[in-house]
């Protein structure tokens, strides 16, 4: 069954991040995840901490962390360190670093670094011996909870290869579900092959929603998303070229694009959104009114996804929050992720 989730930025101050985190798990939503990019907001790590102190039941992780900006094992004892102020309640979305690298005039973490980041990162944070930089470590204070699940964020086949041989599932930040089918086939693919289970590979979508009549308003109000979500569909065409086994759905409307600014990343209003088309307004985010959103979320469901993120970066915040609670989240009472 489908579950839910909010991402709400770490901007200042840091007691409206709690605000909506709180309404969002008083609302029947069960995770609550943030962003992690130091320069661009506040240091998330220490909202995670205050999340825990200020919320009874929802799980709370980034999405995304990633492996080079912090040394990862710093990152593994930070998540090993919450999970135990939270009583639990930890879960890791990671991928190989967007703003967070690049803005400060970093690429995105190589493949291979962050197979073996990841590898190393599942264990150690969740209490098991490691080998690292060939010493032997081991957090053992750290045993005796359930594990902390690791979600990678992923698009390509590379990265999805990752996903599926280390990771407990894939983030996906778009809401086509045609582009969501490949996506999860890919990683299963890559499980099976490594010996996993592919059906033990959760499906996690992350994408804006707007509850409104007015598709105008909130075409507008997501226009920022696909343009974010344009700078890994770049990076896929840098490695793979255009005529490569990636879903044309996934690549074609980058060919508009004409910038991205990190000043307005993730922010509604971007000026960097303005070649995103309605058309990919509507397939990539969750809009309408309740009945089309619903509508749009049980087609989710029944391709398989098991959690639906809502990327909270846009107006009438509480709003959102409320109307899921009372009109969306009832129809889909079901178990956690």
């Amino acid at each position: 069954m489908l579950t839910f989730g909010v991402t709400v930025l770490p901007d200042p101050p840091h007691t409206r991040f709690v605000e909506l985190m709180k309404l969002a798990e008083d609302n029947g939503f069960e995770y609550g995840w943030t962003y992690d990019s130091h320069i661009l907001w506040q240091d998330a790590y220490p909202l995670m901490t205050l999340l825990a102190m200020n919320t009874d039941r929802l799980k709370m992780g980034h999405c995304v962390t990633n492996p080079g900006t912090r040394e990862p094992t710093v990152t593994a004892s930070s998540y090993a360190t919450l999970h135990d102020i939270s009583n639990g309640r930890m879960v890791m979305g990671i991928g190989r670093g967007d703003s967070a690298r690049r803005v400060i005039g970093y690429k995105p973490v190589k493949m291979a670094e962050f197979e073996a980041a990841l590898t190393m990162m599942k264990e150690l944070m969740n209490g098991r011996p490691v080998e690292w930089n060939g010493k032997e470590l081991e957090l053992t204070w750290a045993q005796g909870r359930p594990d902390i699940p690791l979600y990678v964020a992923a698009y390509g086949p590379r990265a999805l290869g990752v996903a599926g041989r280390v990771g407990d599932g894939v983030i996906i930040q778009l809401a086509d579900p045609v582009i969501i089918r490949w996506i999860m086939d890919q990683a299963r693919a890559a499980a099976a092959e490594a010996g996993r289970d592919p059906d033990e590979l959760q499906c996690l979508v992350c994408a804006p929603s707007i509850i409104t009549d007015d598709m105008e308003e909130a075409r507008e109000a997501v226009r920022w998303f696909p343009a974010m979500v344009s700078n890994h569909v770049m990076d896929l065409i840098e490695r793979y070229g255009e005529n490569s086994e990636i879903p044309k759905d996934l690549t074609d409307y980058v060919k508009a694009r004409k910038f991205y600014d990190y000043k307005d990343h993730s922010r509604e209003g971007a000026a960097h959104g303005e070649f995103v088309t309605d058309e990919i307004c509507d397939r990539f985010s969750v809009i309408g009114n309740v009945e089309q959103v619903t509508g749009k979320l049980k087609e989710l469901e029944s391709i398989g996804v098991d959690h639906y993120n809502i990327y909270l970066m846009t107006h009438g915040q509480e709003d959102i929050l409320r109307a899921y609670g009372s009109e969306i989240i009832p129809q889909f009472k079901g178990a956690a992720v």
